[in-house]
């Protein structure tokens, strides 16, 4: 048996081309998020609420997951050309985001036991003053929401494909972006329910609807933070990332005599793919002329190809013929 193999694209620089318009847009909702929760702090020390001291808090868990995503886009950027990274830094991200959906579900955890034990132990609200300090948060929580949700969508349409290749890919979400995105969220609609209430108890009297609305706002946050980590723990883990682009690979490289024996398809960073791929046949032709059968797929950014000439009964050369 003789083969060979070559790989395709030798720069291992796998990043987003709107890293750094993200990466400026998270640092800017860091800034706004650590603003509003001086001011919560301030306000509920001088106003004497534990409520709004306890969403400046809180606030601040959200300020220091974003700065982990700002940092996380930071440091991708400035050690993308290292060689210590062997397929590069566009993985960072996905960690941050990993990280960020475990504070997210701790968040979730929290509020909802505080709003448990406000059913049966409801303490004094300072409604007046919470109202206008959540009304401001949520105007904040708006703003980065703008800011974050342009490039999160904008990515949506990044990555062009040959035609009858789109299978979705193009939907691959920036996870560290995401997660962002998800903490700046979970704000707001903390904030929307806060609202909603405060109004309730100051007027209607049901103090029962700060703990029921905080019921509400953990299970929503709690199942962002569950999706959230699911996505980024199967790219962090290698999980196979898209069937329908392992099948266009094979249907690719299979036209003709050749025969894939072993294939693998990871994610290496926001919407870019490896491969390895290993294939046996009677006349093989180069790695390079397999390789540029499947890279008319944009999102396939790095591909290594070995091949196999095989003689005799060997099983990979009966498949083959």
């Amino acid at each position: 048996m003789h083969h060979t193999h070559d790989t395709l694209r030798h720069e291992h620089i796998f990043l987003s081309q709107a890293h750094e318009a993200h990466e400026r847009r998270t640092l800017y909702v860091v800034v706004l998020t650590a603003a509003m929760m001086v001011v919560e702090i301030a306000a509920g020390w001088l106003t004497g609420s534990m409520a709004l001291l306890a969403d400046g808090f809180h606030m601040a868990t959200h300020a220091g997951a974003l700065g982990v995503a700002a940092w996380a886009y930071s440091f991708a950027r400035r050690h993308a050309h290292s060689p210590r990274f062997t397929f590069g830094t566009g993985k960072v991200g996905d960690l941050a985001g990993f990280a960020s959906a475990l504070v997210l579900a701790i968040i979730a955890v929290g509020i909802g036991v505080e709003s448990v034990q406000r059913f049966f132990e409801p303490g004094q609200i300072a409604f007046v003053e919470a109202t206008w300090i959540a009304v401001l948060g949520l105007a904040v929580n708006l703003a980065s929401a703008w800011l974050l949700g342009h490039g999160h969508s904008g990515y949506h349409n990044h990555h062009v494909h040959s035609p009858g290749h789109d299978h979705g890919r193009d939907r691959t979400h920036d996870n560290n972006l995401r997660s962002a995105y998800f903490h700046v969220l979970a704000d707001a609609l903390t904030s929307v329910l806060a609202i909603l209430a405060l109004l309730a108890g100051q007027f209607l009297g049901w103090v029962w609807m700060d703990a029921a609305m905080g019921i509400v706002g953990a299970s929503v946050i709690g199942r962002w933070s569950w999706g959230l980590m699911r996505d980024t723990g199967a790219v962090l883990l290698d999980a196979v990332p898209n069937n329908s682009l392992e099948e266009e690979i094979r249907e690719a490289i299979e036209d003709g005599d050749a025969r894939i024996t072993d294939l693998h398809v990871w994610q290496v960073g926001p919407g870019k793919y490896a491969a390895i791929i290993s294939l046996s046949a009677h006349q093989p032709l180069s790695p390079s002329d397999y390789a540029a059968r499947v890279t008319i797929h944009d999102e396939l950014v790095h591909v290594t190809v070995e091949t196999h000439y095989c003689q005799g009964l060997h099983p990979d050369c009966r498949k083959a013929a």
